[in-house]
């Protein structure tokens, strides 16, 4: 089933559920309300690679802020965006495990004959593809810079 139309169906079942569904309905009527935005700016429907890139934007800005809210002892917001990853990472495909993130680092670091920290462009470049709505980019990043540091 093409994702807008899973989101259609738990936003239908979201709005039965009546209190219990609120977090999940306004989810994902953002998930939908982003996703309409980049219909409208594309000139035609979304597929479902760039309905997924939408949720993986709008799981980067609540990751983002989340430590602000931790710092400033703001419990509410806090659980609120924990909820929301939480319910945006039920609609991106399965993240990968750090095991094999490393193991697809190493073989992008070995095929672009990578040589050190200098090269992570290059590295970066053929990994983004390869784990793109799978892993955090920031993670990712962070592996293939120590990875790199470690040549």
């Amino acid at each position: 089933m093409p994702l807008m139309e899973q989101l259609n169906e738990d936003m239908k079942t979201a709005m039965k559920a009546k209190e219990d569904g609120k977090s999940r309905l306004s989810v994902i009527r953002l998930i939908k309300t982003s996703a309409k935005y980049q219909e409208v700016e594309k000139g035609e429907a979304l597929t479902d690679d760039e309905v997924i890139a939408v949720i993986a934007r709008e799981l980067k800005q609540r990751r983002e802020v989340l430590p602000d809210y931790e710092r400033n002892n703001r419990v509410d917001m806090v659980k609120t965006l924990e909820e929301e990853i939480r319910i945006l990472m039920e609609y991106l495909p399965k993240q990968l495990e750090e095991s094999e993130l490393r193991a697809m680092i190493t073989e992008a670091i070995a095929e672009t004959g990578a040589a050190g920290p200098k090269d992570m462009g290059k590295v970066m470049g053929k990994i983004s593809v390869a784990v793109k709505g799978k892993a955090d980019g920031r993670l990712v990043s962070d592996m293939v810079k120590d990875m790199l540091g470690n040549l």
